[in-house]
């Protein structure tokens, strides 16, 4: 999806050229992935260019976090706490990050204030 994201509207070749010469996956494993995607819909085709298919994404990088975050949090019984405290022992959380999310959470606050 990132490639659809950064790129827009691509064809399954210009998705394997963006992997590592080293790391590449075969044609095939990303064709299937594509074709995976377009079957629950989070990409479409647009055209065909001779016998490319060229995609783009249909569902937004926001969406798709929001979507994969809430799924995480089930995991954990709807709760946060955990999932924050992984994050900070791991130290992918870092206090600027807790910082920054204090400031959303006092700006979200705001605009919930009957006026």
């Amino acid at each position: 999806m990132q490639s659809f994201w950064e790129r827009g509207a691509v064809c399954i070749r210009d998705i394997l050229d963006s992997f590592p010469e080293r790391d590449r996956p075969a044609y095939t494993t990303v064709q299937t992935t594509i074709y995976r995607l377009e079957e629950k819909k989070a990409v479409r085709r647009v055209r065909k260019i001779g016998n490319a298919h060229i995609f783009e994404a249909v569902v937004t990088r926001d969406s798709t976090q929001r979507k994969l975050l809430d799924d995480l949090l089930r995991l954990f019984g709807g709760r946060s706490q955990p999932v924050l405290e992984s994050l900070i022992e791991s130290g992918n959380l870092t206090l600027d990050d807790v910082k920054q999310a204090e400031r959303t959470l006092k700006r979200l606050a705001r605009k919930d204030k009957p006026q």
